[in-house]
Order: C-alpha cells, then sequence, then structure tokens
C-alpha cells in the first residue's frame, strides 16, 4: 500500500514538472497576450435612457497567430486594500443586468484592434449613484499539444465600467489614519492614508507630497504636477500611500503630504529622520566614550 502511494506521488510530481517545463518553453503561450483600450472607462447613465459605448481588443504586432476570444458580463467590486475583484457589491451591480453586447466571441488577426460595443438599457427605475459592471474577456484557443502533454492557452482581462446614474447622489467621505513617519532606519519616506468613501457613488482622492532637505530649499521630490488619483467605491474604505523611490539610506528632510476627498483635506507638515542602524550605533558609542571621557577626567581632578 505504501509502495503504491509512493508510486503515485512520483508519477504526480513527474507530471507537474513536465508542465511547468511545457509552460515554459512553448512559443504557443507568448504569441496571445493581448490588450484592452482602455482598459475602464467613466459613464453618466441617465434612468429611462440608452448609453452605447465600446471599448478595442488589441492582438500586437508581434502575435504571430489569430486571437479568439469570449465575452461575459460580471459585476465588478474593490475591496478595502484596493483590489479588484469580480465579486457582487449589492446594489451597486445592478448594471450587469441592463448590458448587451454587439457579440459574445470573435477573433483578431496579428496587429489588429476589434472594437467591441456593448448597450446599457437604464430602467426608469434606476436608483441614483454608482454602479459598476465589467465585459470579460477570455482566451478561446485550440489545445496545443508539447511534450505529449495537451494544454490549452487561457488569458482573461477585464474592461471596467464605472457608471453614474443621474439623481440624488451622496458625496461625502473622510479622511484618517494620516501618517508620515518621524524616524527611519531605512526603506523609503512614505506618507499614506485612508480614505472612507460615505457616499453612493464613486469619487476620487488626491494626494500629493514635497520633500526638501532640511537646510535647503531645494525640493527633491515633489508630485504636484501629476497629483496621485485615488477612485473609492461607495461604502468602502481605501488605504493609499505616495513613497520617494530615491529616498537616500542617510538624511534629514522636511516632508509636507496633503490628501483631498470630498471637501476634506488633511495635511501633515512634518520633519524626517533616516538613520540606519548601524549609524545610529556609531552614534551612541561616540556618545558614551565622549561621557566616559569627562567623567575618568573628573575623577583624576578628585
Amino acid at each position: 500500500m505504501k509502495h503504491n502511494f509512493t508510486k503515485k506521488i512520483k508519477s504526480l510530481s513527474f507530471a507537474i514538472f513536465a508542465l511547468l517545463f511545457a509552460l515554459q518553453t512553448s512559443p504557443a503561450f507568448a504569441d496571445n497576450f493581448f490588450t484592452l483600450s482602455p482598459m475602464h472607462q467613466l459613464v453618466a447613465l441617465t434612468p429611462g435612457e440608452q448609453y452605447i459605448g465600446n471599448f478595442n481588443i488589441v492582438n500586437p504586432a508581434d502575435a504571430t497567430t489569430d486571437f479568439y476570444y469570449k465575452l461575459r458580463i460580471e459585476p465588478f467590486s474593490v475591496n478595502n486594500d484596493n483590489e479588484i475583484s469580480l465579486t457582487v457589491n449589492g446594489d451597486y451591480n445592478q448594471m450587469v443586468n441592463w448590458i448587451s453586447l454587439s457579440k459574445t466571441n470573435g477573433s483578431v488577426s496579428p496587429n489588429t484592434t476589434e472594437e467591441i460595443r456593448f448597450t446599457i438599457d437604464v430602467p426608469k427605475d434606476a436608483a441614483a449613484g454608482g454602479q459598476y459592471a465589467s465585459i470579460v474577456v477570455t482566451s478561446d484557443a485550440s489545445p496545443v499539444s508539447d511534450n505529449n502533454i495537451n494544454l490549452r492557452e487561457v488569458f482573461q482581462s477585464a474592461h471596467l465600467i464605472y457608471a453614474d446614474v443621474a439623481g440624488e447622489t451622496v458625496r461625502k467621505g473622510n479622511i484618517t489614519d494620516v501618517d508620515v513617519p518621524s524616524f527611519l532606519f531605512d526603506g523609503q519616506i512614505t506618507a499614506s492614508a485612508r480614505i472612507h468613501n460615505e457616499g453612493n457613488v464613486h469619487s476620487k482622492a488626491t494626494q500629493t507630497m514635497q520633500i526638501y532637505p532640511l537646510f535647503s530649499g531645494e525640493e527633491v521630490f515633489t508630485n504636484e504636477e501629476k497629483p496621485k488619483e485615488t477612485w473609492v467605491m461607495p461604502d468602502r474604505s481605501v488605504y493609499s500611500s505616495i513613497k520617494w523611490d530615491d529616498t537616500p539610506s542617510v538624511g534629514i528632510f522636511h516632508v509636507i503630504y496633503n490628501v483631498e476627498y470630498e471637501g476634506v483635506e488633511s495635511n501633515v507638515d512634518k520633519i524626517v529622520i533616516i538613520c540606519p542602524l548601524w549609524l545610529l550605533f556609531v552614534i551612541v558609542l561616540a556618545i558614551f566614550l565622549i561621557v566616559f571621557k569627562i567623567l575618568s577626567g573628573k575623577k583624576k581632578k578628585e
């Protein structure tokens, strides 16, 4: 019995190894990395009216085969970690039932773009506020045989639709947990905040950060010309941050961080010290030696 179990484990391990090898070596898996353009869009809807939109499936120029695809409509939501998932978010995913597609499958030749049209028929009694749906594009390729293993290429991407249904929308939010560290041993200077959407429609938060050396007025980092923008879904709380990628290992800096969301503004103005552990140890040791020398000198005088 034990021998059979061991034999099965070896066979399974070999099969997994062979599959991974085939995935790495099969040239067909490099052919169909399609893209969607755009990846998402914001639309304004009116109850009782129809909206017609489109997006494109792009088969890249370096593809060697036609890209065969299937389409389906799914709800989507964004969790509190700002991760998108194809899951239901209650009343905010009713739009899934309002969308129809111009086609549900097709193919795109290499270096060619295929337009996908969709229609949203908004019910007369549609509630005001946000509605969210995705059009999922999945590859529909023939099986690929490699090293005597039959495989099927499967690639998937989604075009996200953020809709704002006209009516009595509520735009309200707040900002909490705003943080800029005062002391760092290592790493990047990072400013962060948690942004809460208490309304019934998606809305955008903006964040800026400016950094100056303590003894200089010369700006070493800023994103004022292109603030970071974060979309926050209804009934969601999102953590968002800005990092200075080129943070040096040692220094003292003046950091100004600003977050704006739905008429609420939060500001932090702070001095940030960056001191690695080895340097801190050297400083503490130097202070200890100086104090020891002073105390030793006093004893000799006595």
